[in-house]
């Protein structure tokens, strides 16, 4: 499975996180044939849309994190698959909306919905992707874990909405940032763990510990595209960047900068921000490397991810715990090579 990036990949965690994934790479290819056949519930005239959406193998992390936290808390059962396959259309289902609103137009190194048919056609594409999925949830014969799936899809669409309220807003608070990515984008890391140990029947303790692993994770995974968004490679992402300073979204690094400048420079960085001038954004970027606040968030990241570590130390230890690790270890090496780069 293609995971995270191409720069990624290079790393030398890179070795650690390929042994994580083959651990439940059978149970992932069959999580990947069923996002293939999904086109087929649609109407034949959608069904190419579809199948466009789902096409392209992205990272499935969280589909990953699903699997394993079912593998180490007990036996891996269809019902764990269901539930990777729900969770990864969900995430499909926000890749189309956040493409719209970000203006991209690519995506996996691809052309993206709304670059390929416009934004009214990838709008309704993405709600399509999002009822399937919860109409897909409805299976499972423990009503709980559709609800949980529910709220969790509310979680991520009411985070997307106060991100979007909160555009060009200086007065965000880092605190402000830490409630809108915990909606997001970690709430699905969070459902995809808890929902993975309480498929596996196990108890309370472990179930509540797979939960805040996963939050964690996902609140570290989104402060780690934070940072590709600013300083990473496009070619090597595979996607557009620098979509967020000039569509008004501040950033953990950038409320850093902000943080750390005097009043002089904090007004003409507001400036800079609220005009969104191209060559004004290139020189912020610039400055949020160049006055170490990309620094601290590679910092604040690696330490998230030492605090999800330590809700494993609540799981069974066996080769699937041990593999959870590394997932989380792998994304402290990739994004400690921004701060060798600051």
């Amino acid at each position: 499975m293609k995971l995270f990036t191409r720069l990624a990949l290079r790393t030398a965690a890179a070795g650690k996180l390929q042994h994580a994934v083959e651990l439940i790479n059978p149970h992932l290819y069959t999580v990947e044939e069923r996002i293939r056949e999904q086109a087929r519930a649609f109407d034949p005239a959608i069904e190419g849309y579809i199948t466009y959406a789902c096409g392209t193998s992205g990272k499935r992390l969280r589909p990953t994190l699903a699997l394993l936290s079912g593998a180490a808390t007990g036996t891996l059962c269809p019902g764990h698959v269901d539930l990777a396959l729900i969770i990864e259309l969900i995430h499909l289902a926000t890749l189309v909306h956040d493409d719209i609103m970000d203006g991209a137009d690519i995506r996996r190194e691809s052309p993206t919905v709304n670059a390929k048919w416009g934004n009214t056609l990838a709008v309704l594409l993405g709600d399509c992707l999002f009822s399937h999925a919860l109409k897909l949830a409805t299976s499972f014969p423990n009503i709980e874990i559709c609800r949980r799936i529910a709220h969790a899809a509310t979680d991520v669409c009411s985070g997307e909405i106060l991100q979007t309220q909160r555009k060009y807003d200086l007065n965000l608070t880092i605190d402000d940032y830490f409630k809108v990515i915990e909606m997001k984008t970690a709430a699905l890391f969070a459902v995809a763990a808890e929902l993975g140990a309480f498929i596996s029947e196990t108890s309370p303790e472990v179930i509540t510990a797979m939960k805040t692993f996963g939050l964690k994770l996902g609140t570290a995974y989104q402060i780690y595209d934070d940072c590709v968004d600013i300083a990473g490679n496009q070619e090597n992402a595979g996607k557009t960047l620098g979509s967020d300073l000039r569509k008004g979204k501040l950033t953990l690094p950038v409320l850093y900068l902000l943080q750390a400048v005097d009043r002089k420079d904090h007004h003409r960085y507001s400036e800079i921000l609220l005009r969104s001038e191209p060559e004004g954004l290139d020189l912020m970027s610039d400055e949020v490397i160049r006055r170490g606040a990309l620094r601290r968030a590679v910092e604040t990241t690696q330490r998230l991810v030492q605090e999800a570590r330590k809700e494993l130390e609540h799981v069974p230890v066996n080769k699937y715990t041990l593999a959870m690790g590394d997932v989380g270890d792998f994304l402290s090496n990739i994004v400690g090579q921004f701060a060798e780069a600051a």
